[in-house]
């Protein structure tokens, strides 16, 4: 018999919504369904190299930009508003033809609302039933839930019950599709590994916050007398290494060698983005958080997070290297260690 073709195609805004797909694409493959891929830009580019032998298919690019002003966030992306409809119209109607011309037998969505189908069992995975996005957060949930419930299931990566990483936005209350909760997804595993590092700085996220966080990285770690890694979360067609004094920059690490990075680095400094909150959850990492700015979720997440206990923060125009210094009194995410097996989800495409 034939394997069932599944189509995962995660959001290309950072690489977070595609690095969170790995794990589902590996069960997916273990359950002896046939994955096929589908995104575009860097989350696209990640996923080929992750599995070069898997089929895919390129769909329409947001191509997403945030304002250098935090403050003209919401204005930046109302203004990109009829691109991003546009895109969501366009990667239906090429998820509709994959369909039909790729034997599709159902879909895997990571917030792309677009991305769907009434023919075949179509899942919806997101962290955010609630939308943290400040004045309009009401519109944004309102939007959110409305495209959610257009898929037969909505996935969260998360716990069901404390503790959990996500708090409210995970958690809504009375919402009237079906969630299921998977727990932590994370492509890494926790390994007692040499400190190579004594920081690892992990960027992330679309320009120009990306490489205005890089700058000050640079400027700020060069005056310390410990071992840097800056990982710039730059996706290229090779791999690129180079060593300025004390700071070793890479362009991006493949899976492997980015879980050996983290797990032999004392301190990881993150964007508080909610996979990196997944993946260093699973590491047991001690971690300062720089939120992007502009991004209320991000902000909420790291505030969380220090108000527990785990993890500090401070806003990306504040940050200097005297931040640091009160990181001994933070424990690290290793409270926040939970996972479940994926197998039961794929029921979806079984018929259940």
């Amino acid at each position: 018999m034939p394997k069932k073709r599944i189509l995962v195609a995660p959001l290309n805004w950072g690489l977070g919504h595609a690095t969170r797909c790995i794990p589902v694409i590996y069960a997916l493959l273990e359950e002896n369904f046939e994955p096929v891929l589908a995104s575009d830009g860097a989350a696209l580019e990640l996923l080929r190299k992750e599995f070069p032998y898997l089929e895919w298919h390129q769909l329409p690019a947001y191509n997403i930009r945030y304002s250098k002003n935090p403050a003209f966030f919401g204005l930046k992306l109302l203004q990109q508003t009829p691109h991003i409809l546009q895109c969501i119209k366009e990667e239906k109607e090429i998820t509709h033809q994959l369909v039909k011309s790729q034997n599709l037998a159902g879909i895997i969505s990571d917030n792309r609302w677009g991305v769907r189908s009434g023919n075949v069992p179509s899942a919806f995975i997101t962290h955010q039933i609630k939308v943290f996005s400040g004045i309009t957060t009401s519109l944004s949930t309102y939007m959110q839930q409305r495209y959610i419930k257009k898929f037969d299931k909505c996935w969260v990566p998360d716990n069901a019950k404390k503790p959990n990483l996500s708090g409210s936005m995970g958690h809504a209350k009375e919402v009237s599709f079906p969630v299921k909760y998977l727990g932590v997804l994370s492509r890494f595993e926790k390994e007692v590994l040499d400190q190579l590092y004594d920081i690892t700085v992990l960027l992330s996220g679309p320009e120009p916050q990306r490489g205005m966080l890089e700058a000050i990285m640079e400027k700020e770690l060069k005056k310390l007398d410990l071992r840097v890694l800056i990982i710039r979360g730059v996706v290229e067609e090779r791999s690129t290494r180079e060593v300025r004094g004390n700071i070793t920059r890479v362009n991006f690490l493949t899976t492997k060698e980015l879980q050996k990075a983290l797990n032999s680095s004392a301190l990881v400094i993150s964007r508080s983005g909610y996979t990196s909150l997944m993946d260093l959850a699973k590491l047991e990492k001690k971690v300062f958080f720089i939120p992007t700015p502009g991004q209320p979720e991000q902000l909420y997440l790291a505030k969380r997070m220090k108000s527990e206990g785990v993890a500090d923060f401070c806003k990306q125009k504040d940050f200097d290297i005297k931040k640091l210094d009160g990181m001994q009194y933070f424990k690290n995410l290793g409270s926040f260690k939970f996972t479940r097996g994926l197998g039961g989800i794929f029921t979806l495409f079984q018929g259940e």
